[in-house]
């Protein structure tokens, strides 16, 4: 196998110089008339094939053996006209056909009958080759070549910038370092390769003349042979062996053009002719109507530019069609893709419900659009980061989407698939809100705010002034949802606190060096207890942040105490200063409200009587009567700014905690034994009192 990869790769490695060898020969050895033809025929054909080639790259150095291929081929040409020279010279005498088949049959068509007509031809097609063609490329290739040298350092800069930043690796650099210096080289030996074509040409005006004029000469001085006999014979073989070499070096010189004229693209020469020149149906139209025109001014060849006219027009009709019915298929693509997915049900059309989500109506869209800088997505990234600090966890997401089925202005959250709030807000103008200290009314639809339910006022923004001098506090329409939705997760907090949150939280503390999580799940307790130790003080609002508190409590007592809402009011017990810090952060003293002994009694009694479900079983009025004082007075602290308060035995906090909590959700119940020791307290309302 190894003896036979070696036999075949030298003998493809012997083609050129085999090749060059028979050029050489083909100059100084005599060759027969049938052997020129062959040669004559070979050498059209590699024309032909370097043409198409050039044609079908895409970039110049697709071809970058182009400029050899040019010497080779012009050299080939040569000794192709210095052999047939001396064929036409030394057996010219002897008929059209000394030199062969191919110069005789290309002689007599174009001479057809009237040699002045032939040589004019001739001449003419020499003068388009030498004149337009070769000095076209020639000039190309030059400042190709000028170019290329000029824009090296710039390109070899622009990849070690590329290596530097890390946005290619070496091996990608080193490429495209050898495709640079390939591009200069490439047009440098272009513009020297396209000299051997311009040599070629004039070779090839002085070759035919010397058949010419040395044909005369030899004929009638050496063959005895008549001036007119001389004069067909000779002019025939001339014109023919120029022919045939001049129609190669024709088809060379126009493929130098095509590679050295391009630009780098994904496409060929055809294709880029197709879909750039055909590509306007408008111009196709034009131009018949144009050329139509012409052919209806008399004395014009009506049949030929209207036949045109009707091709260009066909054209133009078919390519729309193409256009058309492509872009037809690329519309109703997306609809056969649709109903394919639906012909049979799969899991993938079981999306899960996402834990938070946001449906705003089309009014409110610029608001969330990242495309027009929503202000309200940076709210609700602000919203859930401020969440995650004050209390402890970090929240999920929040998947917006629009809702058709909403009021164009309306919004609301949901809580895994279930609305949790709703409110409208008007983009564009400002929210004036009441806080109850305000000095007169404003402009504008009177309305409620969503979060707190304090009365407001929509006002346009030349009003902000006014109004904030009224005593309003004024915020923008994104505000206004983000404020709705901090609120609302701060109410839902604990339903928000899932398994993957739990398990978020340990990770974090493990990251941070911290080992109370993994002593204590599931060494003492179990993951869904200790979830449910910490869903229990986010259901009344107490922060989880103090996370070393929490474990160590769990770990101390978890050993003796399974129970999680046991767990929980320990747990209570040592964060009371952090509680109590939450609900009045600058205050020496804490303003409370407290039972009346009488109250008191009858709640302890009932406690041990029994309850149901850890809620006192309370005669009606007696609940109805501590409900309504418990509002009362929680409604009095808040006239003045106070978080509510209650203070309450330990036995009866989580029970009145309960039962309190649906009725006035912003109350808070503590026990005596959660208050620090350094903090004051003052009595400012007595519920169950006589009234």
């Amino acid at each position: 196998m190894k003896a036979g990869f070696f036999r075949s790769a030298s003998a493809s490695g012997m083609a050129a110089p085999i090749l060059v060898v028979t050029i050489l020969a083909l100059m100084v050895l005599p060759v027969p008339a049938l052997l020129l033809d062959f040669f004559f025929t070979f050498n059209i054909a590699i024309s032909v094939i370097v043409l198409l080639t050039a044609l079908r790259t895409t970039r110049a150095l697709d071809f970058l053996v182009f400029p050899s291929v040019l010497l080779i081929s012009t050299m080939l040409r040569l000794s192709l006209n210095v052999a047939s020279t001396r064929v036409v010279l030394s057996e010219g005498h002897t008929g059209p056909d000394a030199a062969g088949k191919v110069i005789e049959a290309f002689g007599h068509f174009l001479i057809a009958g009237n040699m002045l007509v032939g040589v004019v031809v001739f001449i003419i097609l020499t003068l388009i080759n030498f004149v337009v063609i070769t000095k076209g490329a020639g000039r190309i290739a030059e400042v190709g070549a000028r170019f290329a040298l000029d824009a090296m350092p710039g390109k070899q800069m622009a990849i070690d910038a590329d290596l530097n930043a890390g946005l290619i690796g070496e091996a990608e650099a080193k490429q495209r370092r050898k495709e640079v210096a390939q591009e200069a080289e490439f047009y440098g030996a272009m513009d020297g390769a396209s000299k051997y074509v311009k040599g070629d040409a004039i070779a090839g005006i002085v070759i035919t003349l010397v058949n010419f004029l040395g044909g005369l000469a030899v004929g009638m001085l050496q063959r005895d042979m008549s001036f007119s006999s001389a004069l067909e014979t000779f002019t025939l073989l001339a014109i023919g062996d120029g022919l045939v070499a001049q129609i190669p070096a024709l088809i060379i010189s126009t493929a130098a053009g095509v590679v050295v004229s391009r630009v780098s693209s994904e496409d060929n020469t055809s294709e880029q002719l197709q879909a750039q020149l055909l590509k306007n149906t408008q111009v196709l139209n034009m131009t018949a109507a144009i050329v139509g025109s012409l052919g209806l001014i008399p004395g014009m060849p009506t049949l030929s530019f209207l036949g045109l006219a009707g091709l260009l027009a066909l054209l133009a009709w078919t390519m729309e069609k193409k256009k058309a019915k492509a872009m037809a298929q690329a519309e109703l693509a997306p609809v056969l893709e649709r109903s394919r997915a639906t012909d049979e049900a799969s899991w993938r059309d079981l999306s899960p419900i996402s834990a938070l989500g946001l449906e705003v109506g089309y009014r409110l869209i610029g608001l969330v659009d990242e495309a027009q800088d929503g202000e309200l997505l940076r709210r609700v990234r602000g919203v859930r980061k401020k969440f995650a600090q004050d209390v402890g966890f970090l929240p999920p997401p929040v998947h917006i989407r629009d809702n058709l089925e909403l009021r164009p202005s309306q919004y609301r959250l949901l809580l895994k698939g279930v609305e949790i709030g709703t409110g409208d807000t008007q983009p564009g103008r400002y929210l004036a809100i009441d806080p109850g200290m305000t000095t007169g009314r404003l402009p504008g639809p009177e309305t409620k705010d969503p979060a707190f339910g304090l009365p407001a006022f929509w006002i346009n923004a030349d009003d902000r002034e006014h109004a904030m001098a009224l005593g309003y506090t004024v915020v923008d329409s994104a505000t206004v949802v983000a404020t709705h939705i901090n609120h609302l997760l701060g109410l839902h907090a604990a339903e928000l606190f899932g398994r993957s949150e739990l398990q978020s939280l340990l990770e974090h503390l493990s990251s941070l060096g911290s080992k109370l999580g993994e002593e204590l799940v599931p060494k003492v307790l179990s993951l869904a207890v200790v979830q449910r130790v910490l869903q229990n003080l986010l259901t009344e609002g107490v922060h989880i942040r103090d996370l070393n508190t929490i474990f160590e409590t769990l770990l101390e007592h978890g050993p003796q105490i399974q129970d999680a809402t046991a767990l929980t009011a320990v747990v209570r017990v040592q964060l009371g200063r952090a509680i109590v810090q939450q609900i009045c952060p600058d205050q020496d003293e804490l303003p409370v409200m407290a039972l009346d002994a009488r109250l008191e009694r009858l709640l302890m009694q009932s406690m041990q009587n029994g309850s149901v479900g850890e809620v006192p079983a309370l005669e009606p009025g007696l609940a109805d009567t501590l409900s309504t004082q418990a509002s009362r007075a929680a409604a009095a602290f808040e006239q003045i700014g106070q978080t509510p308060v209650l203070l309450v035995p330990a036995s009866l906090r989580l029970a009145l905690s309960r039962f309190l909590r649906r009725g006035i959700p912003q109350l808070r119940v503590l026990s005596h034994a959660e208050l620090p020791d350094n903090k004051n307290i003052r009595v400012t309302q007595l519920v169950g009192a006589a009234q």
